[in-house]
């Protein structure tokens, strides 16, 4: 059997090949003008997109040394997920200390498999039902406020609960990292893809929503038939799971886990937190009595910080009644229903989720009896364990500064775009299509893709006699299934780095899946050709 390449290894060749095409592809550059663009909530800012008709030859500038910088140009532009990764990984490593998450994902499974009892739960598979929850609450969030970065955190979540149930590390991933994405290719408001792309198009921000519910339905429904067929192939014979010996690593983590009972407690210094944390819930409750949550271009004045700041004084106690562990997981539960209304209330992004949980593993080692010395090295020891994956996120990054600074991806825009031209309306946004998915490989920002794409390909849309909201369709189904795929995409690779995955052992396992979701994803844009569904 032959070794697979390590995943440095893949990505540096990436880069290596980058650097030999800009020495062969003519170098050129668009004309890029600053416009006034409608954000999905209503409000303007100014954009840079590219000027119709403004492509010209430049100077070639060929890449050399240029690819040993790439890791330097890559950190710096990547900064903030890779901070990102290090600061999940140093707070979730608090909490794994403390063993709640072993402790709870035993006590769901030990509720969960009394279901079996029933004839209907049986004969459904109680795993099963869980797996198919999970998907579509994850695939939801992918869709409504465009999950991405944030599946990182929760894959720590629920590879440990995928292994306990039998299956392996790759379901576990297609829980949170693959419902969130499938999600994100047919998402019905996602605000960094349909909403920009719609402004810079110029039609009615998420406008034909009701095709795109249908496609998000339809795609979710695939997605979660493809992993139950491999979770409960994978149940049958074990063996034949392509991370099978890989994940010795999660089975032995959760065998030294178990050889080490659990001693059920409630130290003095949880009921501390417990009180901090409600102070502080209850400052947030009287500041902000009512959170404007958008979603698409609908806002709902909602007093979820009252809300929380109740459910989490009835739930603390109750929690920290019964041990320790559960109450550091309620704190769990609590950082992801503030991650949520932080996103969807108040904008937040890495930064502010980063800071989140960093909060989270230090309450969780105050809540555990840990002291100040064993909470940091505790949290570096974290840091040392996910450093690869923050590590191989900026050498993936690397990638597209060669393909910048060599100044060829315009020219590859340029080409495919006239290759288009002569072409009829199926081939066309069957051409379109292809060409969005290929420029995700080596441009996985939704966002900078759309700002790049769009003011040409909706102008070509018109010539052509289609509609500008296929056009939009044509890039949102091209920016999302390829991201689960593309050595560039900053999310996946710590994703598969967190999972303990290689990089290759994952494309090897997930590439038919990609084509059937491609497939697909033209089928869904034939009848937006024929047919006048509404805002179409």
């Amino acid at each position: 059997m032959k070794k697979i390449p390590h995943t440095f290894t893949i990505v540096f060749a990436l880069i290596l090949l980058a650097a030999i095409c800009t020495w062969f592809v003519p170098a050129g550059e668009f004309v890029r003008e600053s416009v006034t663009i409608q954000n999905a909530d209503g409000s303007t800012s100014v954009r840079e997109v590219v000027r119709n008709d403004s492509f010209r030859y430049v100077e070639r500038n060929p890449q050399t040394w240029q690819i040993f910088s790439a890791l330097f140009d890559g950190f710096v532009d990547k900064a903030d997920i890779i901070i990102f990764i290090l600061m999940v990984g140093g707070a979730f490593n608090i909490l794994n200390n403390s063993r709640a998450i072993e402790v709870g994902v035993m006590a769901f499974l030990r509720r969960v498999l009394r279901l079996n009892r029933y004839r209907f739960f049986k004969k459904l598979g109680v795993e099963n039902i869980i797996i198919t929850l999970i998907m579509i609450m994850f695939s939801l969030f992918g869709a409504v406020f465009g999950m991405s970065e944030e599946t990182i955190a929760f894959v720590i979540i629920f590879i440990p609960l995928a292994i306990s149930m039998g299956y392996d590390s790759i379901v576990g991933v297609c829980m949170c990292y693959v419902a969130a994405h499938v999600g994100f290719a047919g998402a019905m408001l996602n605000p960094f893809t349909i909403g920009i792309a719609q402004g810079i198009a110029d039609i009615p921000i998420f406008s034909g929503l009701e095709y795109r519910f249908f496609c998000w339905i339809l795609l979710t429904l695939i997605g979660i038939a493809f992993v139950l067929w491999y979770a409960n192939h994978v149940k049958r014979h074990p063996e034949k799971s392509p991370t099978y010996k890989l994940d010795n690593y999660w089975r032995q983590r959760s065998e030294e886990q178990h050889q080490n009972p659990v001693a059920y407690t409630t130290p003095r210094s949880a009921w501390v937190i417990f009180f901090l944390l409600l102070a502080v819930m209850a400052f947030c409750a009287v500041a902000m009595p009512s959170t404007t949550v958008s979603v698409g271009r609908g806002e709902a004045a909602l007093p979820l910080m009252p809300i929380l700041a109740i459910l989490f004084l009835g739930t603390g106690i109750l929690t920290l009644r019964k041990s320790v562990h559960f109450f550091i997981l309620d704190i769990l539960f609590f950082t992801i229903c503030f991650l949520v209304v932080g996103v969807l209330g108040y904008g937040w992004y890495v930064k502010e989720i980063s800071a989140l949980f960093l909060a989270m593993g230090i309450c969780s080692g105050i809540a555990d009896k840990q002291s100040a010395d064993d909470i940091a090295k505790l949290f570096l020891a974290g840091c040392k364990d996910i450093l690869s994956a923050a590590l191989v996120v900026g050498l993936a990054s690397g990638i597209i500064f060669i393909l910048r600074d060599g100044k060829i991806i315009d020219t590859l825009l340029y080409g495919l775009t006239r290759s288009l031209a002569e072409t009829g309306d199926v081939a066309s946004v069957g051409a379109m299509y292809v060409f969005q998915t290929l420029l995700n490989l080596i441009m996985p920002s939704g966002s900078a893709k759309a700002a790049l794409t769009m003011p040409i390909m909706a102008q070509f849309s018109d010539l052509i006699g289609v509609s500008r909201q296929t056009a939009v369709l044509a890039f949102q189904f091209g920016d999302g299934f390829t991201n689960m795929l593309t050595p560039t995409s900053g999310v996946l690779i710590a994703v598969l780095g967190v999972a303990k995955i290689p990089y290759a052992t994952w494309v090897k396992w997930v590439w038919k899946f990609i084509l059937a979701l491609i497939f697909i994803g033209f089928i869904l844009l034939l009848p937006t050709i024929f047919i006048s569904f509404p805002g179409f």
